[in-house]
């Protein structure tokens, strides 16, 4: 699989972003007599707009580290022209917030006051890599407020562990050696680290493109161990998405891993798969991340 660079993807100042409107899948004009190939994928993309159209849906999309709200951008952009209702909150530690001595109960509560703040229901509450634990954490405070939540290979972790405890302990070292020599508790990520297993797709234009953008990530939350409870009593609807050539855990080790191994902590979930990396997908295809997102989310 390869990525264009020629999309660029350019976060709004707010969401919800207006829908455009949309020629028809094969224009009116068509020269050619469609064959019954075509004429099926005509029917099969008219009933997904429609189904789309009768249901819309409101998402609130919650990024992982080394991110910040921008990362969500294009697949924001993709859902809002569908017709649905989208919120890309940021949370404290990242994006503009310059204290990055925060904890994951000042992240995941952040999330669940602007839930709150802004009167929604029927949240479709989607998080990615680190944001799996925030929206673990956010269903305990918000739980009547959220019609399902999305994990797009993103964290579940288990009662009484952080999020460090699923990352092999040489990662875990090294980790913990950026924090010790960084001067404000944080991790900021080695170029080649962050190209090989956060953007193992990208061409190393785009790869360079990505890591501009990730900035150093406060240590604290990774290493807090989270009573979770509460959240494995709940009855949320769940859906797992999972990206298959995503590298940021290394493949092979029964213990670690996004699927099947933390995934199956969910209990009866949705599952759908597609083929990307950790970073570059979101970016660079958010047309196909939005498709997923929408089947895991729709009734």
């Amino acid at each position: 699989m390869t990525y264009s660079d020629d999309y660029q993807p350019t976060p709004t100042s707010t969401w919800p972003v207006p829908t455009p409107n949309y020629p028809p899948f094969i224009p009116s004009t068509w020269p050619f007599a469609p064959n019954p190939w075509s004429q099926q994928l005509q029917q099969q993309q008219q009933e997904q707009d429609f189904r789309e159209k009768e249901q819309p849906l409101t998402f609130v999309l919650i990024h992982g580290s080394w991110a910040d709200a921008s990362f969500w951008a294009g697949v924001a952009a993709e859902l809002s022209k569908k017709g649905h209702t989208v919120y890309v909150p940021e949370f404290p530690g990242h994006g503009a917030d310059p204290n990055k001595n925060v904890t994951h109960a000042m992240i995941s509560k952040s999330v669940a006051d602007f839930i709150s703040s802004n009167n929604l229901h029927n949240v479709i509450l989607i998080g990615h890599s680190f944001g799996g634990s925030v929206i673990q954490k956010v269903a305990e405070l918000v739980p009547n407020r959220i019609k399902r939540l999305v994990f797009y290979n993103a964290f579940v972790l288990k009662d009484g562990e952080a999020l460090a405890d699923e990352l092999p302990p040489s990662v875990v070292e090294q980790f913990k050696q950026l924090t010790a020599s960084s001067k404000n508790n944080t991790i900021t990520l080695p170029f080649d680290f962050f190209r090989e297993a956060f953007t193992n797709l990208a061409s190393l234009q785009q790869a360079q493109a990505i890591y501009k953008k990730a900035f150093p990530e406060p240590a604290g939350p990774l290493f807090e161990k989270l009573d979770l409870k509460k959240f494995y009593s709940l009855s949320i609807p769940k859906s797992f998405v999972h990206i298959m050539e995503d590298n940021v855990i290394p493949f092979g080790d029964p213990n670690y891993g996004w699927h099947p191994h933390m995934s199956s902590r969910l209990g009866l979930f949705r599952f759908l798969q597609l083929h990307g990396d950790h970073m570059t997908t979101a970016f660079y295809e958010p047309k196909l991340v939005a498709r997923k997102l929408y089947e895991a989310a729709r009734d």
